[in-house]
């Protein structure tokens, strides 16, 4: 797998270009001229513009070490410049000092992303949308609630539980996560057993926008406008609120269930999501992963032979599934309310975050990403059985296109990249459908293939091209087709 090289930090040196699979060069770093004017300008506005290399370190990175293919292709990249705003104004009075100089401008929420969405490829200035953290709006009629892009997702969801309403999905950084970042860059998590992906209509409804010009417009966007703009990676358009569709707060249980047999353990966690129980997050673990998380405080350890179910489940639901799970062999090991127990919270152990804790014992783990072919067994089977002991299953429920699904997020023992794309080859012929976490364009990451709205949208709000540059592959292939037609 070929990726771009990032900038050098001496702008004397060569300028590395997109894989010949990625058409289009990156565009040049800010001269130092570019650089100047753009402090000046950003000075002016009351800005505080950062260039101290321990802040551009900083201000650059995030968790895409998760990676072996992304970690030494990007570990290197370093913004120009980071400046951080606490108002909308501010981020217009940055955009419009940007798109005066032509500096490019990266996107940077909490940076709890593991792809390298907000990595900048091309140098220039980062912007950091933290300090947007106001909840605008909640309606009391219909549950909708607005609030600015860089608030984080647990201080929002207390600000809604105080008045009887959730989130829907959150991811496993939940507690460090910002809305901007994970609308832009996020896919789902938590709650998706229930209400599916974030780009499933209904979950948007709406967005604030900042277009990249010299003149920036403020624009509010409805539910189909603000389509574009979901999981974009930041590069057509700077969010600065949203308005999403929330759900009643329930006060969930938390359930460790424990099975000697993987069959059992996966036969629950094929039938529990399409019952008439209300779940809001179901993860199973094959023995060896569960080996290694850090259980919550009173919850015992796993030993090495047991696989290990993680609910989230309404209080009314933990008497009937006690009783349906022993007829899988399945016997519940511990329950506690949700945000009352001490330790690690079961949201911690699952999705990316159980990733994140078995390479925090043994980097040389990675994973992947998978939507498993149904039934799913065949699938598995095939796959351990060429792989052993080297990739490790880890499964979640999820609703897509509304049907029940697992989704594979298995750890993978790195053994180079070769071995990586054999995997993911076999996968692929297997029937699973791959969203791939060693990639930095946004189409392999998630969609899959180029959506033309998001291009038209790049094209509306950063006609320059500016925003992210290098991870969309859908404008990168709309400029290689400009300039043929120039030559012509």
């Amino acid at each position: 797998m070929t990726l771009p090289a990032c900038p050098p930090h001496d702008p004397a040196k060569p300028r590395p270009v997109l894989p010949p699979a990625l058409p289009g060069p990156l565009p040049p770093l800010a001269s130092e001229a570019q650089l100047q004017a753009l402090e000046g300008d950003l000075l002016a506005a009351g800005l505080a513009p950062l260039r101290q290399p321990q802040d551009l370190a900083r201000g650059s990175a995030d968790a895409f070490v998760y990676s072996p293919v992304l970690t030494p292709l990007l570990e290197g990249c370093r913004a120009q410049m980071l400046v951080r705003v606490q108002t909308v104004d501010g981020v217009l009075r940055v955009a419009a000092a940007c798109g005066r100089h032509g500096v490019s401008l990266t996107l940077r929420g909490a940076a709890t992303g593991n792809y390298g969405q907000c990595v900048p490829l091309a140098g220039g200035l980062v912007l950091d949308l933290t300090g947007l953290k106001r909840l605008r709006d909640l309606d009391g009629d219909t549950g909708v609630v607005t609030a600015e892009a860089g608030i984080l997702l647990e201080d929002l969801d207390q600000q809604l539980h105080a008045q009887g309403r959730a989130l829907r999905l959150v991811p496993s950084t939940y507690r460090s996560a910002s809305l901007g970042g994970f609308i832009a860059g996020g896919s789902g998590g938590i709650g998706s057993l229930r209400w599916g992906f974030l780009r499933d209509p209904g979950h948007l409804l709406g967005l604030e926008l900042v277009t990249l010009e010299p003149q920036p417009r403020l624009l509010a966007l409805d539910a189909t406008a603000a389509r574009a703009i979901n999981h974009a990676y930041g590069c057509n358009g700077i969010i600065t609120s949203l308005s999403l569709a929330t759900t009643e707060a329930v006060a969930w249980r938390q359930l460790v269930i424990g099975f000697s047999s993987w069959d059992g353990a996966l036969a629950a966690a094929q039938q529990l999501p399409a019952s008439a129980l209300l779940l809001n997050g179901l993860c199973l673990l094959e023995a060896p992963v569960a080996a290694q998380l850090p259980w919550p405080t009173t919850c015992p350890p796993a030993p090495g032979q047991e696989h290990r179910l993680l609910l989230l489940a309404a209080p009314g639901a933990v008497a009937p599934i006690e009783a349906w799970l022993k007829e899988l062999g399945g016997e519940i090991l511990w329950q506690a309310p949700q945000g009352a127990s001490r330790g690690v919270p079961l949201r911690e152990l699952c999705w990316n975050h159980t990733t994140l804790h078995l390479r925090a014992r043994d980097p040389g783990w990675t994973y992947l990403q998978l939507l498993l072919p149904q039934p799913e067994a065949p699938c598995l089977e095939a796959l351990k059985a060429t792989w052993g002991d080297a990739l490790l299953w880890h499964l979640e429920a999820v609703r897509s296109g509304g049907s029940q699904r697992l989704v594979a997020l298995p750890l993978v023992r790195w053994q180079g990249a070769g071995a990586l794309e054999r995997l993911i080859d076999q996968s692929r012929q297997l029937g699973a459908v791959l969203f791939n976490p060693h990639a930095i364009t946004v189409e392999e990451g998630g969609l899959g293939g180029v959506d033309a709205e998001q291009v038209a949208a790049k094209a509306a709000y950063d006609p320059a091209g500016l925003l992210n540059p290098g991870k969309l592959r859908g404008w990168l292939e709309r400029q290689a087709g400009a300039a043929v037609q120039a030559l012509a």
